[in-house]
């Protein structure tokens, strides 16, 4: 007993003599990669926000940074002259001795194990609220 196969109607079609086309996936590739490159050459990547520091004279460091106000930022809470305040209180306060005293400088201290992000945002939030006589300095062992 030999069966013949018969393939279901839905085969059937495919085999009648019709051939399927096949997809080509290489125009899809094409549109991939000119996507690809038109968003790379009409992304700017160099969009760098940069904090100017001017490192002080080794000789007249010390007497420059006579009367300045410290800011101490340490892994878990901020300090302006040694109290401690949050960060919209510290800038509500140095832009008060700003206006009184333009000239005075005010001193960043990261304590050590401190984040250079977390620095570097305290830098960024003095600098953007128009402070101008900013110094960053080492931590106290660090010296």
């Amino acid at each position: 007993m030999s069966a013949i196969f018969t393939p279901p109607p839905s085969l059937r079609a495919a085999t009648d003599g019709r051939r399927r086309t096949l997809i080509s996936l290489t125009p899809l590739i094409d549109v991939v990669f000119i996507l690809l490159v038109f968003f790379m050459l009409a992304s700017s990547f160099l969009d760098w926000r940069a904090i100017d520091l001017d490192p002080p004279a080794r000789a007249g460091a010390a007497n420059a940074l006579t009367g300045a106000m410290l800011v101490d930022v340490r892994t878990d809470d901020l300090r302006l002259s040694g109290e401690s305040l949050p960060l919209n209180l510290i800038v509500e306060r140095l832009k008060q001795v700003a206006g009184d005293h333009p000239d005075r400088a005010i001193v960043v201290r990261p304590a050590d194990g401190v984040s250079l992000q977390r620095t570097i945002r305290v830098l960024d939030r003095l600098n953007g609220s128009g402070m101008q006589n900013i110094s960053l300095t080492l931590p106290e062992q660090s010296r």
